[in-house]
């Protein structure tokens, strides 16, 4: 049976005695209804996601949540193992970095032949910080441009370091024999999920022939392997082919979206209502299961 947003009386309940001044935690998520939500554009249209969006997986909900946040609410990457949301058309790319399998693959072991090759002169540098000790200001400093180009809001990476308090992140950089930054490689180190997560990679545009990005996806699949880690995420691949190379298994996304039929969101055919869900998904809240 489908339970939406408006009929559920678990999700009534839920509301009761909630304080809405009160700081609220869930696994790795702190939120206040001042800071939850970030505001999103679709053309010229306002809509809302959660602080944890660009650049977090796994973003967990309470109806609590829900309640609070502005409308229309958009929450993408929802655990696959919670009550929560509708899958959508993305999926996450995960690497199988544990596997021998995967290192010995004829076509992957050649390109990644050609790429450390191509990268031969680079100084690589890991590092792994626990997460309480960054700040909004290190983080930023990490991946500036990489925010700017893909409109990653403060808010969001203030959602990061909120997200990474319990949690280590590995850090990989890459430099040129000129010293140049070639690349910084972000990733949420997430052992409960045996699993490390590609949060964001910023590379230098001056050293495009040098395949940067996918050579950022190498060295973090080797770290994976190495520390011991089934799974490096690539996070959602739909719109990034390279990752093809890597990827051995998805893994589907939930989202859900909270609207009303007549905002100017919901009548726009090309907005992410559209384009991520189906009408029907609209307000469903409980996923639907069948078992």
């Amino acid at each position: 049976m489908t339970t939406d947003l408006y009929s559920s009386a678990n999700y009534q309940e839920a509301l009761t005695g909630f304080d809405h001044n009160e700081a609220q935690t869930l696994a790795h998520q702190t939120w206040t209804p001042e800071n939850l939500c970030v505001e999103s554009f679709h053309e010229q249209t306002k809509y809302y996601t959660s602080r944890w969006d660009g650049l977090c997986p796994y973003i967990d909900v309470t109806p609590q949540m829900l309640a609070a946040a502005q409308k229309p609410f958009i929450v993408y990457a929802l655990p696959p193992e919670g009550n929560y949301g509708v899958p959508i058309n993305d999926k996450y790319g995960l690497v199988h970095a544990g596997s021998p399998d995967f290192w010995t693959d004829e076509r992957r072991a050649r390109k990644f032949k050609e790429l450390d090759k191509l990268c031969r002169s680079f100084t690589v540098t890991e590092r792994v910080v626990p997460g309480r000790d960054l700040t909004v200001a290190d983080v930023f400093d990490l991946g500036r441009e990489h925010f700017t180009a893909y409109e990653i809001h403060d808010q969001e990476i203030a959602g990061f370091v909120d997200y990474v308090q319990k949690l280590d992140v590995l850090i990989i950089q890459a430099h040129a024999e000129n010293g140049d930054l070639v690349l910084s490689d972000v990733s949420i180190v997430m052992p409960e999920r045996d699993q490390v997560y590609g949060s964001f990679c910023q590379w230098n545009t001056d050293y495009r022939n040098r395949s940067p990005g996918i050579y950022a996806c190498l060295l973090a699949s080797r770290w994976t392997q190495k520390a011991g880690y089934s799974y490096y995420n690539l996070g959602p691949v739909g719109d990034y082919g390279y990752k093809a190379l890597f990827v051995t298994d998805h893994e589907p996304i939930f989202a859900l979206a909270m609207t009303d039929a007549d905002h100017p969101l919901a009548l726009d055919p090309t907005s992410p209502l559209h384009t991520d869900f189906k009408r029907e998904d609209w307000n469903q809240v409980y996923r639907l299961r069948s078992d």
